[in-house]
């Protein structure tokens, strides 16, 4: 079976973080609204070029974009900056279930998505799995504390310096499990 096109790592990261950054930006310049209408346009985008390079799409970003798409026209058709705000809770509850329920039918899913960057022994999936749903699950109470407890732009500023940071510190505090449980790629 011939390989997929990969991209480039930091085309990928600039696919990930653009969005982010211009919803950020936007914000800070123009307003929430304008904010969100950039943000759905630029995760739209994100996805094409994705596309255009791979072709594939990625269940996470489309899903990810459809929720943008419907909680930022809701935003945007009711002028209300709640349904956006809502959209970080409902995406990380989402991922955090889908990890649970693969558990639950005893497939670890961070195995389908990243066996290509790790080898990891059954077990080692299956406790990165569990920490990452219940990670997921702590973004989800905690947007839901900070949306409503501090005014929109100190919203957006947690989402872009907040959310960011908190995963790559729990991504890197799973480096000790990473090496536990290696286990050496298939010969092929």
């Amino acid at each position: 079976m011939p390989e997929r096109p990969q991209l480039n790592a930091m085309l990928k990261l600039a696919l990930d973080l653009g969005p982010l950054v211009l919803f950020f930006v936007a914000n800070a310049r123009y307003g929430i609204f304008t904010a969100t209408a950039a943000f759905m346009v630029a995760v739209l985008a994100a996805l094409f070029v994705s596309y255009a390079m791979t072709r594939r799409l990625p269940i996470m970003p489309v899903v990810t974009a459809i929720i943008v798409v419907v909680f930022g026209g809701l935003t945007l058709i009711l002028h209300d900056a709640t349904f956006i705000k809502v959209k970080p809770t409902i995406i990380y509850g989402l991922f955090g279930a889908v990890l649970i329920g693969g558990l639950v039918f005893n497939k670890p899913l961070l195995g389908v998505v990243f066996d290509s960057l790790f080898h990891l022994s059954d077990e080692g999936w299956r406790k990165l799995t569990l920490r990452w749903a219940i990670f997921f699950f702590v973004l989800a109470v905690l947007n839901e504390i900070v949306w409503r407890s501090v005014s929109t732009d100190a919203w957006v500023a947690f989402k872009a310096f907040g959310v960011l940071p908190l995963t790559l510190l729990f991504g890197a505090l799973q480096v000790p499990l990473l090496k536990k449980y290696a286990v050496e790629p298939a010969a092929e």
